[in-house]
């Protein structure tokens, strides 16, 4: 009997409904019959980062979704919301009702800096306050003191602009956003005046895309501060910048500039960003007061550079720490996982232990590469995954697999209230009614009990 035929399909469980999750069931589905994909996730909601890690003022990147909702509607794919994988399931429950499993569950747990007062009060990470203003259901019933004055942001990629540009931004122009009623409530009682965006590095290696640099120059009543000596590059950074690869870089350096080159005037808040320079120390008695800064200096050819600290020592008073420093996977039982890394070793996507492939396993997005690139890099990502699994069906055994049929027993024995993805869309339709009288595009649900009930309640 053929694997991948109408009367034996190849049976494909996706772990994860993010952008890579999507992408890896587009790339399977396109232009073939006898797919049957599967899609779980621990939320009732899809869509992953998008819903849950984009910031409320960015819209048109949230529009995405719309081809995630299409691939969704696609013959062939069932979403499984509201089964976590390692709690509900086990990984070895779904390798025996699937001939095709891929690991599409991002990369989730915050990197830490390692350093004393690192934990105390004040000191965060900016997952923390994305999630909260997001209205993910993890940090619903977060709270952060914005009554101080001065916030210090370590790290200098997109999501350190994400948490720089909400806190400065005027509330009346979130209030036309998706951001959650809880945080507007808190932002428009912010004290927040000084904000600054501190990297390790120089200002040749932002990790902020130029459109997210620029953006944070455009805040009304917001100043973008970039003292003019510290863009001043070292030869290793200067043939950075003119390399043919470098096209980003060389914008970031020229939109700092224009920061520094502006004519001061009087702003209710400022965004100050500052360059080589690493946390050591986080000081306070009972909560955050100071971050000790080490100064540093670049060491290494063209785009090996490290930063290496040098003395004195700087203290930098502020009142709250919010830490952005990446990303790491959490392991899965029954999956191999660098602890180094924080991905599963792979080769091209297929999920390894020691240097031999596990049959029928496959990753793809963070998990498999790391935290980097933007939505998009996702599809490629995905694409190369999917690769791998095409080459391999020659040597999978074309006996029928169950897929979801397969599970019921166990889902039954976990008590599972599985979403489906037209119960998504109940809840889709009802946040967006919420939204409507508030002119916001939606009011999110923020906790898993509320999602339900709005299920139930557009129930025929």
């Amino acid at each position: 009997m053929d694997l991948g035929s109408d009367v034996n399909p190849l049976q494909v469980a996706v772990v994860g409904s993010g952008p890579s999750g999507f992408y890896a069931a587009e790339a399977l589905l396109r232009g073939r019959s006898g797919v049957r994909i599967d899609m779980f996730d621990r939320l009732p909601t899809p869509f992953g980062l998008v819903r849950g890690g984009v910031a409320p003022d960015h819209p048109k990147i949230k529009q995405v979704s719309l081809t995630y909702d299409k691939i969704a509607r696609s013959p062939g794919f069932a979403f499984f919301g509201n089964v976590e994988i390692g709690r509900t399931l086990t990984i070895e429950q779904l390798r025996g009702a699937y001939h095709i499993v891929v690991l599409a569950c991002g990369a989730s747990a915050d990197r830490r800096l390692g350093i004393p007062g690192e934990d105390l009060p004040n000191s965060r990470t900016a997952t923390e306050l994305v999630g909260w203003y997001n209205g993910h259901p993890d940090y619903r019933d977060r709270t952060f003191d914005l009554s101080g004055e001065r916030v210090a942001i370590i790290g200098q990629g997109n999501v350190a602009g994400d948490v720089a540009r909400i806190l400065a931004t005027p509330v009346d122009e979130l209030r036309r956003t998706d951001i959650t009623e809880h945080a507007l409530a808190a932002l428009a009682q912010s004290r927040i005046r000084e904000i600054f965006v501190i990297g390790r590095r120089g200002p040749a290696q932002v990790k902020l895309t130029p459109v997210e640099l620029k953006e944070l120059g455009h805040i009304r009543d917001c100043a973008a501060v970039v003292d003019g000596k510290d863009l001043e590059l070292n030869a290793a950074s200067t043939s950075e910048i003119a390399d043919p690869r470098s096209d980003e870089a060389k914008k970031n350096l020229g939109i700092l500039r224009s920061f520094a080159e502006a004519i001061a005037t009087s702003r209710h808040r400022r965004i100050v960003f500052r360059f080589l320079e690493t946390p050591v120390k986080i000081n306070g008695a009972g909560k955050v007061q100071s971050v000790t800064l080490a100064q540093n200096r670049l060491e290494g050819p063209p785009f090996a550079q490290t930063a290496v600290a040098t003395s004195p020592l700087l203290e930098l008073p502020c009142d709250i720490v919010f830490r952005s420093v990446g990303y790491k996977g959490i392991p899965l039982p029954g999956v191999g996982f660098d602890d180094r890394t924080g991905v599963i070793p792979n080769r091209r996507g297929r999920c390894l232990v020691g240097d031999d492939p596990m049959p029928g396993l496959y990753v793809t997005g963070w998990i498999k590469r790391g935290p980097s690139g933007i939505i998009g890099t996702n599809r490629a990502d995905s694409v190369e995954t999917v690769a791998s699994i095409l080459e391999d069906l020659p040597k999978i055994r074309a006996m029928p697999k169950p897929g979801a049929a397969g599970l019921r027993d166990a889902l039954a024995t976990q008590g599972a209230r599985i979403v489906g993805y037209g119960e998504w869309q109940k809840i889709d339709a009802a946040e967006r009614a919420r939204g409507q009288p508030l002119g916001k595009p939606r009011e999110k649900f923020t906790v898993v009990p509320e999602m339900i009930a709005a299920i139930d309640a557009a129930a025929p």
